[in-house]
């Protein structure tokens, strides 16, 4: 399989930043729901919130590679059976998800800073706090950090819906080319 995407199919490194990209974002939905519930108590009281952060941080990096990617290798272009209108969503639709991503992570960051004391990435070094005095920043980036993230998911699983939906009533190629295969 070739690194690059081609005008068939998406290149394994495309393939692998969208699935590990997927694999993080629920990872790190279902972390987030654990952790704000656990008590002062638990041994996972201060060990969750800081793998969630480092991750989300990680994600960021890999997240601004991606875009960079984007540029050196273009995915290819949309299926011949796709009509205008459905072009159009998918361009929608993957906009949504990037700009959903980074709204999440940068709120996630501004939650994180607001205290103005930088964060932790697993142990080796810090993330300086660039933004923290923003009135009632951890509050209002909370809320909108929760509301994007579901919203998110939500989204992710209909972008998921919406290839099923091609792959097995369209009889498309738009999931096959992003699991390496030909159209």
């Amino acid at each position: 399989m070739q690194l690059r995407n081609s005008p068939s199919r998406y290149g394994v490194v495309s393939i692998v930043l969208h699935w590990g990209v997927a694999l993080a974002v629920f990872g790190l939905f279902g972390l987030g729901l654990w952790m704000v519930g656990l008590d002062y108590y638990s041994a996972w009281r201060k060990t969750a919130p800081d793998l969630h952060k480092s991750i989300g941080l990680t994600l960021l990096v890999i997240m601004l590679g991606r875009v960079l990617w984007r540029f050196i290798s273009p995915p290819p272009p949309a299926p011949a059976n796709h009509g205008p209108l459905t072009r159009f969503a998918a361009k929608a639709g993957h906009g949504l998800l990037y700009v959903g991503l980074f709204g999440v992570m940068i709120t996630g960051y501004l939650i994180s800073t607001a205290d103005g004391v930088g964060i932790p990435v697993f142990g080796l070094f810090e993330v300086p706090a660039l933004v923290s005095d923003l009135p009632n920043q951890a509050d209002v980036a909370g809320e909108i950090h929760f509301y994007l993230a579901w919203g998110l998911v939500i989204f992710a699983g209909l972008h998921g819906l919406a290839a099923l939906k091609h792959h097995f009533i369209d009889r498309d190629a738009t999931l096959t080319r992003m699991l390496g295969r030909k159209a």
